[in-house]
């Protein structure tokens, strides 16, 4: 695998990816501002949203996977089992009155983990192996 593959992979994981963050932040403020849905739910909605979307064009575009989906994406199930009690959890700690931090700066930090770790568990774990097996040639 050269160096530049593995750049233009990771600059690719990232514009999805904030494709994905565009939908969720989009989704999580129409949930928040206008139907008024408690936070932590409006969160959970706007991540699952926002996980599909990311999954689905970076296993083809990003990762060129030919890899079995449904497994691929149990993978992906078993990422966010961890992380979205983990990161709905310090979501109300730190938008709750003892802390108080904005909900859209929590938000963003949040989102920031998120892309980090999922990109690794993905490019390493998720489709490590399937790697460009959908490739033309």
């Amino acid at each position: 695998m050269s160096k530049k593959s593995e750049l233009l992979r990771t600059i690719k994981f990232t514009l999805f990816s904030i494709s994905a963050g565009i939908i969720q932040v989009l989704s999580f403020t129409l949930m928040e501002e206008v139907f008024h849905i408690t936070h932590w739910v409006s969160y959970l909605v706007a991540l699952v949203l926002s996980v599909l979307w990311n999954f689905t064009l970076n296993r083809k575009f990003t990762f060129h996977s030919a890899s079995n989906v449904p497994i691929a994406m149990l993978k992906v199930a078993a990422f966010y089992l961890v992380f979205t009690p983990l990161s709905t959890w310090w979501t109300a700690v730190l938008t709750g009155e003892g802390v108080g931090i904005n909900e859209y700066i929590v938000l963003a930090g949040t989102m920031i983990v998120n892309f980090v770790t999922e990109y690794l568990f993905q490019r390493f774990v998720v489709f490590g192996k399937s790697l460009d097996s959908a490739k033309k040639k």
